[in-house]
């Protein structure tokens, strides 16, 4: 807070009240009396009391009204100061006390008002002086009028203070509102001096900009000088290049004649050229109808000539001897592709000493020995394959005694010469689509693996949980078409992602180790690959399915000596076999009944088996003599299902 402010703040702020009227001033001189009874009783000199009483009051140092000159910001801060005043306490026992404060002026110059006071107390003195300088203490009225006169002097010496008061705080409120003022002129000139700085940097970057311009300019200037004296230079070369030029130029204008001549010419040929084109491009239409024509002729032929080989065809295979060389008691006729003969030699039963050689002989559409490569055997179905981009259902299934080489048939080995069906198969069908892409053809791909475990479906592409595997039913629609549900459906464009599939599926398949075989197949696993063809062109479309299927071995309980599970996985697979042998007997003998639901496995593959579809069967056979009963079996079923004919199949086109 400034000196200012603490000045103002010790202003005396005076009562309102009036001064005492007479009535009071003699009831106060009774008191008085009364007291100054009380005074003479205890004895005490009354000359010495007169004497206390007699003395003029000391007026207090008065306050200058003349305004302190003071900085803007100084002046700032008081007009934002609040205003003090101070009350003064009413006067106790019939005497007024009352503090009059008035600020002096600088140079120690004293008041008016307080020169007056002076000289008001100064004429008290004398008249208490002209009865002898003390009143008597029993002169109560002298002691009143001097009271009286006293009061006066001190409500004269207030009036005069709160005069003083008034012009002190408007002096202050004008000082508050000169400092207000200036304050404000003072921010302006700042920002007026801001925006002056601004601009003299402006000017001096315009000026900076104008400097590094002239000088660009200057560069400029010099590099144009030396330009157009280049440029002078070669004007003067062109202009002996131009007479030089219309000189040649008038050599050229005959050339430029013929050369007319010669254009003319080049456009007549480009006109039979264009008109050659247009009749080369009916020719490539034409064609393209033929090719069109042509693949629907290839696609009609085929089908007759497989129709021609049967719907139903079995082809038999041979596998190499463990140890190697020849099978003991199964005969390939070197000459003859399509027959096989089984012999076997027994003991006589009626007393004869030498023993009895029993031979079996079978026909089958082709027959594969122990030394037939798996490209051998691809080459022999692929126009079968081929059915399937054409809109024919196909399917292709092994059958055989376990370790036989079912598996080896269908997926094969690691090395690319040991690739089995199901890969060489799926790599064909993408091949021949990639090539009737150019003919307009345009085929997606879905695909799906699963496997009949124990009469109940498993699905070989489920990547969850184990305990949280679905439960799957066959389903037949309206239009005759099998589907499974909750099974795993993958749409593929490549080879390289069936083949991944194709990989998953065989590390979920169950196998187990048998007394036959170390890794035995204990499910029948059924692969699809759905296929659907359109050619926007034609307005021509096609769906098919190719199902390769790779059964479980049959097996004699004696010969296998299965126990716990593996006997009831036995059981399981050689029922499933003997249902579908029942199915294909029914479908032989032309039965009206076929029991397709003796099975999920005949379920699964009756559009195969007795619909509209293509079927490949391979029966595989052991070489080793202590096969030989179930070589016999597997070979006397699939002669059953060589005889089977089940209409002619007809191909999925809208």
């Amino acid at each position: 807070m400034s000196s200012k402010e603490n000045a103002l703040s010790r202003l005396p702020v005076m009562s309102a009240k009036r001064p005492a009227t007479a009535a009071s001033s003699n009831t106060s001189g009774g008191s008085c009396n009364t007291s100054g009874g009380s005074m003479e009783s205890t004895g005490q000199p009354a000359q010495k009391k007169q004497r206390r009483e007699a003395e003029p009051a000391r007026p207090k140092a008065a306050l200058s009204t003349a305004p302190i000159r003071r900085p803007p910001a100084a002046a700032a801060s008081v007009s934002r100061a609040p205003r003090a005043a101070t009350v003064a306490a009413a006067p106790s026992r019939g005497v007024l006390r009352q503090n009059v404060a008035s600020v002096a002026p600088r140079g120690g110059a004293k008041p008016a008002a307080s020169s007056s006071n002076n000289k008001a107390g100064a004429g008290g003195a004398v008249a208490a002086a002209a009865v002898g300088g003390r009143r008597a203490g029993w002169d109560m009225r002298g002691k009143v009028s001097d009271m009286q006169a006293k009061l006066q002097s001190l409500q004269s010496r207030d009036r005069t203070a709160q005069e003083e008061t008034r012009e002190l705080r408007g002096a202050a409120a004008s000082a508050q509102q000169r400092a207000a003022a200036a304050a404000e002129e003072l921010e302006g000139q700042r920002g007026r001096v801001a925006a002056y700085r601004g601009e003299l940097a402006e000017v001096r970057e315009a000026l900076e900009r104008e400097a590094s311009e002239r000088r660009g300019l200057q560069r400029e200037l010099g590099g144009l000088r030396e330009a157009h004296q280049a440029a002078t230079t070669l004007r003067d070369s062109q202009e002996l290049e131009l007479q030089a030029a219309r000189a040649k130029l008038l050599q050229q204008g005959s050339s430029l004649e013929r050369l007319q001549d010669g254009l003319q010419q080049v456009q007549a040929s480009l006109q039979q050229r264009e008109q050659e084109v247009r009749l080369l491009q009916e020719a490539v239409g034409r064609q393209q109808d033929d090719l069109h024509a042509g693949e629907m002729e290839r696609r009609r032929l085929h089908n007759a000539l497989q129709e021609l080989k049967g719907n139903i065809r079995v082809f038999c295979r041979v596998r190499p001897l463990v140890g190697g060389g020849p099978s003991p008691h199964i005969l390939l006729p070197p000459d003859d592709h399509k027959a096989l003969v089984l012999s076997r030699s027994e003991e006589s039963h009626v007393g004869r000493t030498g023993d009895t050689q029993k031979t079996f002989s079978f026909s089958f559409d082709r027959v594969f020995g122990p030394s037939a490569s798996q490209q051998e055997v691809f080459e022999e179905i692929s126009l079968l394959v081929q059915s399937a981009l054409d809109g024919y259902n196909v399917c292709c299934f092994a059958y055989g005694q376990t370790g036989s080489g079912k598996t080896f048939t269908m997926e094969g080995g690691d090395s690319d010469a040991a690739v089995g069906v199901i890969p060489r198969a799926v790599q064909q069908v993408f091949l021949a689509a990639h090539a009737l892409g150019a003919q307009g053809w345009d085929f997606s791909f879905t695909a799906s693996f699963l496997e009949v475990y124990n009469e109940s479906l498993r699905d070989l592409l489920y990547t969850g949980k184990a305990g949280k595997r679905p439960e799957h039913e066959i389903r037949k629609s309206a239009a005759g078409e099998i589907s499974v549900t909750n099974l795993t459906y993958q749409k593929v464009a490549t080879e390289g992602q069936v083949q991944n599939l194709i990989a998953v599926a065989n590390r979920n398949r169950s196998t187990a180790q048998t007394t036959q075989n170390d890794r035995s197949s204990r499910s029948h696993s059924v692969f699809q690959l759905d296929i659907q063809g359109e050619n926007a062109g034609r307005d021509v479309r096609c769906k098919s399915t190719l199902c390769l299927v790779d059964l479980a071995g049959s097996e004699r309980v004696l010969k296998s000596q299965a126990q716990g599970e593996r006997f009831k996985e036995m059981t399981a697979i050689n029922g499933s076999l003997s249902n579908l042998g029942l199915v294909i007997t029914a479908l032989a003998n032309k039965e009206s009944h076929i029991p397709y639901r003796n099975s999920k496995l005949t379920y699964l593959l009756q559009s195969c088996l007795g619909g509209n579809s293509k079927t490949l069967m391979f029966v595989n056979i052991a070489p080793e003599p202590d096969s030989f009963g179930e070589s016999l079996n597997s070979l006397r079923f699939a002669s059953k299902v060589n005889d089977c004919f089940v209409g002619t199949a007809s191909a999925n086109k809208k």
